[in-house]
């Protein structure tokens, strides 16, 4: 007997995990425009968040990196004070657990909101204070990735500040941008001062440009995550009956288990993958790479994750085993100390999708 295909209603109910996600492209509209008329912003383009909402998906629907980032004005203009900051992070735990996500990683940029005058620390302080709210009382963990933009010059600022607060929710350092002409070696002090701390790396890579950027990650850097890596597809050639053989790189990504944070609906947004059907992370599932599913920005590509996981299953024809595959690839890939990822794997993940799954195969 066949097991019936998940259900966006049930994929909701099973725990899911995020690991991609960053905090300034996943407001609420509606929070956006009560923000922005606290502070007299008067750029946004409409004040009905419905329209709001899709006028930031269109904007991002351009199939190009650099304007997929142009709605991050709006955002990251609101996001400037402590009570701002708090309640965004706020605002982002409780969304997440009602969309039925037992672990997330959210990242952000200290450096983007200093312009009403918070110190970097005062920052971090703010979203922590945010998610330790928002997550009170619910089946959610929320920690956060402190980002570096690859086009500044604070990175070295940034990693000090991560490693600072590893003790008070901050689990690793990223650096995140425009790929193309900033190179993640441009930090590489950052990286280093990042690892010889023991402390944690993931690196936006393969996704507005190619290899080289993310051997750069992996063999420079010290990544242990790779953000995207939708272009580890080009180290990968098939022939006619459809058999895959790997590059030096990709053998390398999959021999050592290196984890992909793969954002299907924003990688076709931005133009890094054809459409969803074509996506690399079907072929990147089946040859056994560490794969995990992610939503980028859940405003700016109006995705959730159990939304992300459905699509897994309209395109790729995915079940169960397929998505709890999936969600456990992401736990094992947290930044979360390894008795606790075991507790969530084995506590909560395995429990869940084991009774959603008993339930599905009820007869009606």
């Amino acid at each position: 007997m066949t097991e019936p295909r998940p259900t966006l209603e049930q994929i909701r109910r099973v725990p899911k995990v995020l690991l991609h996600d960053h905090l300034d492209g996943g407001l609420r509209a509606q929070t956006v425009i009560e923000l922005a008329d606290e502070i007299g912003y008067r750029d946004l383009p409409t004040d009905d968040p419905v329209l709001l909402a899709q006028w930031f998906t269109d904007g991002a629907d351009r199939q190009d990196l650099p304007k997929y980032l142009d709605g991050f004005r709006h955002t990251v203009a609101v996001m400037q004070s402590a009570d701002a900051l708090a309640r965004v992070a706020r605002e982002c735990a409780e969304d997440l657990a009602d969309d039925g996500v037992a672990y997330a990683e959210i990242r952000y940029a200290p450096e983007l909101h200093q312009s009403g005058g918070l110190g970097l620390d005062e920052v971090v302080e703010a979203v922590t204070a945010g998610f330790a709210e928002g997550s009170a009382g619910r089946p959610i963990t929320v920690y956060s990735l402190l980002t570096a933009m690859r086009t500044a010059a604070q990175s070295l600022s940034i990693a000090e500040v991560a490693v600072r607060h590893r003790d008070s929710g901050v689990v690793g350092f990223d650096i995140a941008g425009a790929e193309a002409g900033s190179p993640p070696t441009r930090h590489l002090d950052a990286f280093d001062f990042v690892r010889h701390s023991n402390f944690h790396i993931t690196i936006h890579a393969g996704e507005g440009f190619g290899l080289p950027s993310i051997w750069e990650a992996l063999q420079w850097c010290g990544a242990e995550r790779l953000g995207h890596g939708v272009r580890l597809i080009d180290d990968i050639s098939l022939d006619d009956a459809g058999h895959a053989t790997l590059g030096p790189l990709a053998s390398y990504v999959r021999d050592r288990r290196i984890p992909l944070e793969m954002c299907p609906t924003s990688n076709v947004h931005t133009g890094a993958a054809a459409s969803l059907h074509t996506h690399p992370i079907g072929l990147l599932r089946r040859l056994g790479f560490r794969v995990t599913v992610n939503t980028d920005n859940r405003l700016m590509s109006g995705v959730t994750v159990s939304g992300e996981l459905q699509q897994m299953v309209e395109q790729f024809d995915y079940g169960w085993d397929d998505l709890q595959w999936l969600t456990i690839n992401a736990m094992k890939s947290a930044f979360a100390h390894f008795d606790e990822r075991l507790a969530l794997i084995n506590g909560r993940i395995k429990p869940g999708f084991a009774a959603v799954r008993a339930e599905a195969a009820l007869p009606a």
